[in-house]
């Protein structure tokens, strides 16, 4: 009997920036001066695709230039691993593919869909509605079950930012999980046996509610990916080129734009 072969998953990496983006407004650090295109990163959000699909990971306020640079012609979904701002505050910037197919359909859990209801109010009025109104059809999903989209198992990922449990997500071999401060040994089950991981890499300093350098490349041994990548990233990390080159051999910076 022949296996199933799996989908491939291709990410391209929207906005690799911590929630300020990269630079900072006012900030007159040695990496917001830099010339490098690398060390320019708007808010952190992957686009996940294979074959013609196309899922978004967050929906932060760089959405509309983020898949205006990709050439985004489309969209099936999009999956919120929190409700902070610089995770959803592009949600009015979908109206352009509610045009082409309806609402949009959109994972996030319960709590996440009450802060949306609360901000984005008009977009879930169901009497008098703005005619060009953004829509969505959510699907409450949480850390206890997998699900499938598009023939691609997803396996939602709890970890903790700070007190605030969110996910981060799995398709097939590769995870994204990002504002990663802590995570349970029962989480850590679910990301055995990846070709990539994608975690955040904030910066040197220890931070509340984020992993730093150190935790993640700690972190990142004891998971064993083949490869890791490091995402939602500060300027006090440093210089894209200069951090690169202290990184183990199968540790990357993300940078905005790379495709893997």
């Amino acid at each position: 009997m022949k296996m199933k072969k799996k989908n491939q998953v291709k990410i391209t990496f929207l906005g690799t920036g911590t929630s300020t983006g990269v630079p900072m407004i006012t900030s007159k650090h040695p990496v917001a001066l830099s010339k490098n295109p690398k060390d320019k990163r708007l808010r952190s959000s992957v686009l996940v695709s294979w074959n013609d699909i196309n899922y978004v990971i967050d929906c932060g306020p760089d959405f509309r230039q983020q898949m205006m640079r990709e050439e985004v012609a489309s969209i099936n979904g999009i999956l919120f691993t929190h409700e902070h701002a610089d995770h959803i505050a592009g949600l009015d910037e979908i109206r352009p593919y509610c045009f082409q197919i309806g609402p949009v359909p959109i994972y996030l859990t319960e709590r996440v869909l009450g802060v949306l209801q609360k901000r984005y109010d008009y977009i879930f009025a169901t009497e008098n509605r703005y005619p060009s109104a953004p829509s969505v059809a959510p699907t409450i999903i949480s850390h206890k079950e997998s699900f499938e989209l598009e023939g691609v198992e997803v396996t939602p990922i709890e970890v903790m930012h700070g007190n605030l449990p969110i996910l981060g997500y799995r398709f097939n071999n590769v995870a994204y999980i990002t504002d990663i401060k802590t995570i349970s040994e029962e989480e850590k089950e679910k990301l055995k046996n990846l070709d990539v991981l994608i975690v955040t890499g904030l910066r040197r300093e220890p931070h509340k509610t984020h992993f730093n350098l150190e935790e993640s490349l700690s972190f990142i041994e004891e998971i064993k990916p083949k490869k890791a990548y490091l995402t939602h990233i500060s300027e006090l990390l440093g210089l894209h080129d200069e951090v690169e080159k202290e990184l183990p051999e199968n540790v990357f910076l993300a940078y905005d734009g790379l495709q893997v």
